[in-house]
């Protein structure tokens, strides 16, 4: 037997504004704005929250928007969706290709957006089905870690209201028309670290005259992939990228410093702090051995906490969705390693839900190499890349999962 939620979240969404959402979509993915910059992403959002019967406050946090809509006793409910995009030149080709140079949303942030409008506007739309406070949310910020945090620190639950549940969802890489949940761990944490390897700079042609940072920082790249393979037990799931190394201005001038950057990819704070120790003692290493004339600075930026959903609120959410879009399209694919930082929203106790919707065109799924799911999910354009371009079809989708997810925990009429 359908619940409730999930017949009530069928018909709410029955007869969505599709045309209108898409070009909403298109219009967020040709105007993407970096963290902290999303003036005109959130004056859009704001613009249709009001409209659709919301409180809405913008600035929260920077660039936060915040709607609430109150009607009547019951729990408080926040539907969120992060707004920035990358500094990343998008090779799409699509008519609604990014207009700024340099500038892509290429992790589906702008179809997280239009998602949170769609969901907005039709639990207002249905307000006479259920009772409790929607706080929908507009987050900055997310691909720095930033978003979250400065939300609460300037006091969206004193001024808006504590939360009783979050949820939250992310595009993601796989054929459209899945919506994997994990009742527990579902992402890891993140940790961003730099160093700076200072040498002895001169003239390429004397390198005897100099302590070369670049051959240092060549031979601390090396030796920083025994971290994972060497210093960890095999069971530990972890990963350490070196995304950048900078040193130099020409040819043939040595320079007196490289900076090496890192990602640290972690599911516990042990393995988090072996990491790290593990790091600043090849660091020091590397320099002593190379004899230069100061020792490395290590410095730890960015932290990303681990998504570890509450497995009971988890469960409904999964229940309901599975009931709308059938029980297939809902499985555990198990913890992810990628990061966000939803969780800085939970202050340590909120429950939550937080699940993916794979958005990959089914044409772009079929011609990808490979004849196993896994081969093919390695094959199509992930999060992050210049390629990433979702499915147009999934709106509708992506809209339904908040709205049936939000029904389950609202109180019915």
């Amino acid at each position: 037997m359908t619940s409730t939620a999930a017949r009530t979240a069928l018909d709410l969404t029955s007869d969505l504004p599709v045309t209108d959402l898409e070009d909403l979509y298109r219009d967020l993915h040709r105007h993407p704005e970096l963290s902290l910059r999303e003036h005109r992403t959130a004056g859009t959002l704001a613009g249709r929250l009001a409209k659709a019967g919301y409180e809405t406050t913008e600035g929260v946090g920077g660039t936060g928007v915040v709607g609430r809509l109150r009607n009547g006793d019951g729990p408080t409910v926040l539907l969120r969706a992060d707004m920035d995009a990358l500094p990343v030149q998008e090779a799409t080709g699509l008519p609604y290709a990014s207009r700024t140079d340099g500038v892509m949303h290429a992790c589906g942030h702008d179809l997280h957006v239009t998602w949170l409008t769609g969901a907005a506007a039709a639990l207002a739309a249905g307000r006479d089905t259920w009772r409790g406070t929607l706080l929908v949310v507009g987050q900055p910020a997310e691909e720095t870690g930033q978003g979250a945090a400065r939300m609460v620190a300037d006091g969206l639950y004193e001024r808006f209201g504590r939360p009783d549940v979050l949820l939250g969802q992310h595009a993601a890489p796989g054929p459209a028309g899945l919506y994997p949940h994990a009742p527990g761990l579902i992402m890891s944490a993140s940790t961003d670290v730099d160093i700076v390897v200072h040498g002895r700079g001169g003239h390429g042609s004397r390198p005897e005259a100099t302590v070369d940072p670049v051959v240092t920082a060549a031979y601390l790249v090396t030796r920083l992939q025994t971290v994972v393979s060497r210093e960890l037990a095999a069971g530990e799931a972890a990963v350490l990228t070196v995304g950048r190394i900078e040193a130099g201005t020409r040819h043939n001038i040595i320079p007196s410093e490289a900076r090496v950057s890192l990602n640290l990819r972690s599911r516990s704070e042990e393995v988090r702090q072996r990491m790290l120790a593990a790091i600043r003692r090849i660091a020091h290493g590397e320099c002593l051995a190379a004899g230069c004339p100061r020792e490395p600075e290590v410095t730890v930026g960015s932290t990303f906490p681990v998504t570890v959903n509450d497995a009971a609120t988890d469960t409904t959410v999964a229940a309901v969705h599975g009931e709308v879009f059938g029980a297939d399209t809902v499985f555990d694919p198990g913890p992810a390693m990628g990061s966000e930082d939803f969780p800085e929203l939970a202050l340590g106790s909120i429950p939550y839900s937080y699940w993916f919707v794979t958005t990959t065109p089914a044409e772009v799924w079929e011609q990808a190499p490979g004849d196993t799911f896994p081969e093919k999910f390695a094959a199509v354009p992930s999060n992050h890349s210049p390629h990433f371009a979702p499915d147009l079809p999934t709106i509708g989708p992506g809209v339904r999962t908040l709205v049936s997810g939000a029904l389950a925990v609202l109180s019915g009429a």
